[in-house]
């Protein structure tokens, strides 16, 4: 069964175990801030950042599942929280009976707004001031790489 794998090197090993152990602390410590200075877990403001980025705030679930690489059902279920705290509506699609749209309403956007400058602090504080502009760039070029590369096999 493990014949023909081509298994890390100490040195890749090193370089991937560092990057989830980067990944996982930085993204539960950003979700943690998140959730206890402005009561929004992370989902939720993935889910309306989204939607503030794109025109007039509305976007198919199917469109926003795929954005946040989500399945379906979890969007549906996610949105339907977020509903119930009205921070977004659901609006049916008139050209598409068995689609709709996930829309941020007037409270998802000040949540957002209230969120946006505390995450953005987070990410400096946490993860921007310890690089420098040169690491930044190479971290960038090595991410859009992967990514497309992600988005090629898809």
């Amino acid at each position: 069964m493990t014949d023909g794998v081509n298994w890390l090197t100490a040195e890749e090993q090193h370089a991937w175990r560092s990057f989830v152990r980067l990944h996982e602390r930085l993204i539960g410590r950003l979700a943690h801030l998140l959730q206890t200075e402005s009561n929004l877990a992370s989902a939720d403001y993935a889910v309306l950042v989204n939607l503030t980025d794109v025109p007039e705030g509305r976007q198919r679930y199917q469109d926003l599942a795929r954005a946040l690489e989500w399945e379906k059902s979890r969007m549906s279920h996610h949105v339907a929280r977020m509903i119930k705290r009205g921070l977004v509506v659901r609006e049916e699609c008139a050209e598409d009976g068995r689609g709709a749209f996930a829309v941020i309403t007037e409270a998802g956007r000040e949540a957002i707004a209230a969120a946006a400058p505390l995450h953005v602090q987070a990410v400096r504080s946490l993860f921007l001031d310890h690089l420098s502009e040169a690491e930044l760039r190479t971290l960038a070029d090595v991410s859009v790489r992967v990514v497309e590369k992600l988005d090629d096999d898809a």
